[in-house]
Parts: C-alpha cells; structure tokens; sequence
C-alpha cells in the first residue's frame, strides 16, 4: 500500500474507505471534535461518523465501528480511551494500530484516514502505528498490493498538523525494517542484508560504507561474529556505516542480525526454530534509524550490522569451544543458542576501540526472557549511563516505541557467567536469575577499559508480533540519538 501525506488543509479525498480514529471524547453530545469532523467530512457524513463513534465501545485499546455512506463508500470509526493509562504512551499509538488493523482497509483500493490528536507532538507516533498495522511484505498468489492510503491529522479544534519530512521517512523506514523482517531467510541471508543495506544508504551521500566479510573477520579479531556465521553458505559479515561531521558526540548504531537462528548445534525444537527469521530485528531497527538520522546528521553516527547466519553443519562451532572476542576475552560456548551476545560483543568492542564511539546504543532480538519480563510492547532498556537510560524511555514515550529499564549492575551478574578455562561462558548459570540483565551484561563486559557510554535495547517481542515484522525500534533510536546529540 502506498501512503501519501496530503498538504495540511486540504479537502479528504472521495476514498473507497474513509477511517476515523479519536478519542471517545470526541463523539459525544457536546463534543469538541465535532467541528474538525464538519470542516472535513462536510455536514452528512460528520453526523454519520458522529453516529458511529458513539456505537463504538473503546474498551481498553479501541474499538471500531463501520457503515456503508450514502455513495456506496465505506466509514469506519476508531474510538480510542479518552486517557491512556500512566506507562502507556499518550498518543494512543497501539490503540491507532489496533483500530486501523481492524478496519481492514482494502489492499487495492484507495483509503484515506482522519486522526485527531490531542497535540500535534502525538503526530509521529500516530503515522507510525498506522504503517505498523499495515505490513507491506507477501508472497500470496492472489495479493494485489496497489492499495493507496493518504494520511490527515489534525487537532480536536480542526486546526490541520504537519506530517513533515522527518515524520514521512520515519515511517517509511520503519515499514522497510518490517518488510526485512518478513522476508523469507533463504531470499535474506548476510549477503542480501547486506545488500539491501547498501542500496537503502546509496542515496545518501554523505555516508560511507564498507564490509569486512568472513575470514577477514578473524584479521579484525571479530572472532564472535566469525564463529556464528562460518559454516553458513552466506558469510558472516561486519557492514560498517559511517556519517555526519566532527560536532557533537559520536554516536554508534550496533544490530544484531542473524538472518536465521537454527541454534546451532543446539539445535531448536521444532514450534522453537519457525519465526526465527526475525532475528535480525535488531539489525534492521538501527539500519532504519541510521538512514533516517543520516539525512541530516545531528553528530557524527557510525552503524555496525553485525551479520550472520547460525547455521549447523561440519564447521559449525560448537559446545566447548573457546573464542578470543573483539575485547580480546575469551568465550567459553556452553549454549550455541546464546549467539546473539556473540555478534553484538564484537560490534560494540568494535565500535567503541576502533571507531572510538562516545555513546553505543545497541539492538537485539537477545533474549525470549525480555517477553516475560517486560510484555510484547515494551522493549527491555539495559543502560551503564542514566542520561542514555533516561533518553531511550523519553524517546519511547514520544514515538510509541515503549521501552522499560532493567537494572545494570555487573557485580551482581557477571557470575553467572563463569568459567574454569576461560573469561567467561556465553550462557548464564540459573535461568531465573534476571536473564535480560545478564545477557546485556555479558555485552557490556566486553566494553570493559572503555568510556563510551552504553545503552541496550532487547526488542524480541516487539519487533514480531502476530507473525509479523513490527519496524519497532526504528523511531525509537533515531529519537533517542536527537536527544543525546542535543545535550
């Protein structure tokens, strides 16, 4: 489906579905948004939008109601909570995701939605849950994909908000980050990620790319990477970006992107192994991020996509092992399945000693824990540095992209990891002891002698709900490192 984002001000199009989405407030008796639905819809299909915002019960998240106009056409009316509650962001942005999937617009046809906010702050948030509700990627036969969706916003008093530039490449990075996570994992293997990685950065040409590919990994002494991806067909890889000038702090952008997660050797079960080709969420996050913030670069910003594919075979790497890490640590491997720590160790040691960055923010897809632990729509926060901390949590509350901060302490976790022959082990002890904490830590060990300030985002599950790519992260970290370029 192709979105556009009409001039503000200008007249809702003859759409063959028109969607609604506003506060229940907005559809009573006395309502302040009667007038902006006037302005817009005209005076008949105002009241009739009235009418069905008024059948629709919100519940928690929202709730929709559909009728057919006098022309044929369709109106749906999306009727969110008048207050979120106090974790929740004030946006509504799941509740717009939620009503706008329920609407089923049509794929073919063409749709236009109507959202009043209550602050035009709320609008990036609000146009990023409609693309997150409407996933671009299929191989069904019969998908027709020539559907066309215009976007208007406006406040509660009708005065028309901007979606501007910075609005419009947010969400369409973020539907492109969905779309890689969707993609099957043979069409996706380190060398097409690094591909399409290429060709979503070419236009921007302040940007510069290269990649250090296989056995060249272990000339780095990328040894983490190099073990995970070795016996896959595609080679593991280290795709480094950088962009931006000398002002401000630099800033680096670290994924996790294992195209697909067998767990080695120790092999996943199957109902374990399927949907494994959304590991690389976090990888796709930062790509997203990166090329929206490398338009007009706040600082400088460097980004690692740490490639590979955890493949099985006779050069697969296996329990027992022993790995000199980036850091120059040693790795003893008691899990096959606890790759991911693997790449994002070598990524970020990378990219604090040879990039010197001054802040590294990384994203994973690291731990199933982090659903337990924090929900589908909260990413877990792992920070060393309460200004990185407290910038992810605002950044999440502005964007939709919630996250929720885990406690950092080393002392407490880094046991967890010990070993009789090496540094440490790549998998904890007890399962029970805080394990999206002593994941981050084992990645944050590896930073140790360094000063650059630490921020970790664990986005497994809410990057892939439902069976599907989310683009969660994506304004997420583009907001977080505006905010941590501007102090």
């Amino acid at each position: 489906m192709h979105f556009s984002f009409p001039s503000p001000g200008r007249p809702l199009p003859s759409v063959d579905h028109l969607l609604v989405v506003a506060p229940k407030a907005c559809f009573g008796p006395r309502a302040r948004g009667a007038r902006a639905l006037t302005q817009l819809l005209g005076k008949e299909l105002a009241a009739l939008a009235m009418e069905l915002g008024r059948e629709a019960a919100p519940g928690l998240l929202g709730g929709t109601a559909t009728s057919r106009t006098a022309a044929g056409k369709r109106l749906t009316v999306g009727a969110l909570p008048d207050e979120p509650s106090r974790h929740a962001a004030a946006s509504r942005a799941e509740g717009i995701r939620k009503v706008t999937a329920a609407a089923h617009l049509p794929a073919n046809g063409s749709s236009a939605v109507l959202l009043v906010l209550d602050d035009a702050a709320h609008a990036l948030a609000a146009a990023n849950a409609i693309g997150r509700a409407l996933p671009t990627f299929t191989s069904k036969s019969a998908a027709k994909t020539g559907g066309k969706l215009a976007i208007h916003c406006v406040l509660r008093d009708g005065r028309p908000v901007a979606l501007d530039a910075h609005t419009r490449d947010v969400v369409a990075r973020a539907r492109e980050a969905a779309h890689l996570v969707d993609t099957p994992p043979t069409e996706l293997d380190p060398a097409a990620f690094a591909a399409a990685a290429k060709r979503l950065l070419r236009p921007l040409r302040t940007v510069t790319v290269r990649e250090i590919t296989g056995d060249a990994l272990l000339r780095a002494k990328l040894g983490g990477i190099h073990a995970v991806g070795r016996c896959a067909r595609s080679a593991p890889r280290l795709l480094i970006a950088t962009a931006g000038g000398r002002r401000g702090p630099h800033i680096a952008l670290v994924g996790k992107g294992v195209t697909y997660d067998t767990g080695g050797l120790h092999l996943k079960s199957r109902g374990h192994m399927e949907t494994m080709k959304s590991d690389m969420g976090g990888a796709a996050a930062v790509l997203g991020a990166f090329a929206v913030l490398a338009r007009k670069a706040p600082c400088r910003l460097s980004l690692l996509l740490c490639l590979a594919e955890n493949a099985i075979g006779p050069a697969a790497y296996k329990p027992d092992d022993v790995l000199t890490m980036h850091s120059g640590k040693t790795v003893e491997i008691n899990n096959t399945d606890a790759e991911g720590r693997l790449l994002l160790a070598d990524g970020c040691s990378y990219a604090a000693r040879v990039l010197k960055a001054d802040v590294v923010l990384d994203a994973a897809t690291l731990t199933g824990a982090q659903g337990v632990a924090t929900g589908d729509l909260h990413a877990a926060v792992v920070a060393n540095d309460d200004e990185v901390e407290q910038a992810l949590l605002a950044a999440g509350r502005d964007t939709g992209d919630l996250c929720w901060a885990l406690p950092c302490v080393p002392e407490f976790y880094r046991s967890e990891f010990t070993s009789p022959i090496a540094d440490m082990r790549n998998s904890v002890k007890s399962r029970s002891n805080a394990q999206v904490s002593c994941a981050a830590e084992f990645v944050h060990w590896h930073l140790d002698g360094q000063k650059a300030r630490w921020g970790h985002v664990d986005l497994a599950s809410p990057s892939f709900r439902g069976d599907r790519g989310t683009g969660f992260g994506v304004a997420l970290l583009d907001a977080a490192v505006r905010r941590l370029a501007a102090r």
